[in-house]
């Protein structure tokens, strides 16, 4: 328990108040001492303040729940009003992240059914939170046995003993990427928006596994569809090295082992003006954004790092006016984005993805009360991510451009504009909303 004394005494040794003599009660209560005690509830080692599970500021995702807990899901907070949506519209991109696809991923079978529970009603967001819930149906949490006591090398295992002092062994908890069924859910409400109020499209697929690259220039980003990407399981678009990646995965995956690899994300039709100067810049946001996926460990964007072998001739891109009188680039070195705001021009970015942590092989590590041991992993994982993180990307970037849309209108076209330097936002229509996104 902890207390406080406070001790009052008159007002620079007055013992007047405006000319009038301060009654004997009040001098007695000007020099004594007031004991106040504060006693807090919750012993503070046992507090614990929770952060981390909320993304965005206009259009904010809360993702919860845990890899072997009763299900996952989120609360998006911030939706616009009157947008046509049901479970359908979310369902498409979580049957893509789900498990048990193909033998290159996990064979956890999860069926990832998504229910909303609130903020829609007959078929329309109301603009208050949306509820979005997934249960947990195949859980074996007893393949995680071993690693209540030991800590799997390279995953998170420790570092949230490290900093929680507690954590959920089954699955990894959070640290699962389970988690990510709330962002790609949250996401398929953004993308349809987005969609609807821009025509933006949003696009991510396979390019890297292991030591497999795809080409540059072999997908063309004018012309690049969603079935080009769904047309086979590492969801690469290009068939020959689909075929390889493929075979990359499966050299692995028989041998208990894994690999990692790069996932390619293009937005076709981004509203020019968004993000800002400085600190918020969009690809920033985007950059964040990407980095907070599970396995993540580089981001990319527009020429990336071959774009140091450059000098500013060959990199700058040229300013030209095509036959719509629009200022446009000729090249897109910059991808898509000049000093933190979007140019109109595609946008592009490459996230890689380390190989996947927990692996089937024998491993040395420790203990949790730090004793050397060696650990087989048990469980269900995927021996390569990269094809089931291809719509949590695209789903991470629809959040970041569904944020910086709400920003841009409420700070820049909350009035007339200029309309010799700015092109208006397309307001929302309604009427064509029922259109398959």
């Amino acid at each position: 328990m902890a207390s406080s004394t406070l001790t009052s005494k008159s007002f620079l040794g007055s013992s007047r108040i405006d000319g009038a003599s301060v009654s004997s009660d009040l001098r007695k209560l000007s020099i004594s001492s007031v004991q106040i005690s504060f006693c807090s509830r919750i012993p503070k080692k046992l507090q614990i303040n929770a952060a981390g599970s909320t993304f965005g500021t206009n259009f904010r995702v809360t993702t919860f729940g845990e890899s072997h807990g009763g299900g996952v899901g989120c609360i998006i907070d911030g939706c616009p009003p009157r947008i046509p949506l049901s479970e359908a519209d979310m369902q498409f991109d979580l049957d893509r992240r789900r498990p048990g696809q193909s033998r290159i991923t996990t064979p956890r079978k999860e069926t990832d059914t998504c229910k909303i529970s609130s903020g829609v009603s007959e078929g329309l967001t109301t603009g208050t939170p949306i509820h979005v819930f997934v249960p947990n149906t195949d859980q074996r949490g007893f393949d995680y046995s071993e690693m209540s006591v030991a800590y799997r090398p390279s995953h998170a295992d420790a570092t949230y003993d490290m900093k929680y002092g507690v954590r959920s062994v089954q699955g990894g908890g959070r640290s699962s990427a389970r988690e990510t069924i709330g962002r790609v859910a949250a996401g398929g409400v953004a993308k349809k928006i987005l969609k609807l109020y821009a025509g933006t499209e949003i696009l991510a697929y396979v390019s890297q596994v292991h030591k497999v690259v795809l080409p540059e220039g072999v997908v063309d980003h004018d012309t690049l569809t969603l079935d080009q990407m769904e047309s086979n399981i590492v969801r690469c678009p290009d068939p020959e090295y689909a075929e390889k990646m493929i075979a990359a995965i499966d050299a692995v995956r028989v041998k208990g082992d894994s690999v990692g690899g790069v996932v390619t994300c293009i937005v076709r039709n981004a509203p020019r003006g968004l993000g800002s100067p400085v600190f918020d810049k969009l690809e920033a946001e985007l950059a964040k954004a990407a980095m907070s996926l599970p396995a993540t460990k580089g981001f990319e964007f527009g020429s990336g790092f071959p774009g140091t072998l450059l000098t500013g001739s060959e990199h700058n891109d040229e300013f030209y006016t095509d036959k719509h009188g629009r200022i446009r680039t000729r090249t897109n070195r910059s991808g898509g984005i000049q000093g933190g705001i979007s140019n109109g021009e595609i946008i592009n970015m490459r996230i890689a993805f380390k190989p996947t942590s927990t692996i089937g092989k024998k491993q040395h590590t420790v203990t949790r009360d730090k004793k050397e041991t060696d650990l087989i992993a048990r469980g269900r994982h995927d021996p390569c991510v990269v094809p089931r993180a291809v719509p949590m990307v695209e789903a991470m970037v629809a959040l970041v451009l569904m944020d910086q849309l709400m920003a841009q209108y409420s700070q820049c076209y909350l009035f007339p504009i200029n309309s010799e330097l700015q092109e208006p936002l397309i307001m929302p229509r309604l009427e064509a909303a029922n259109a398959s996104v």
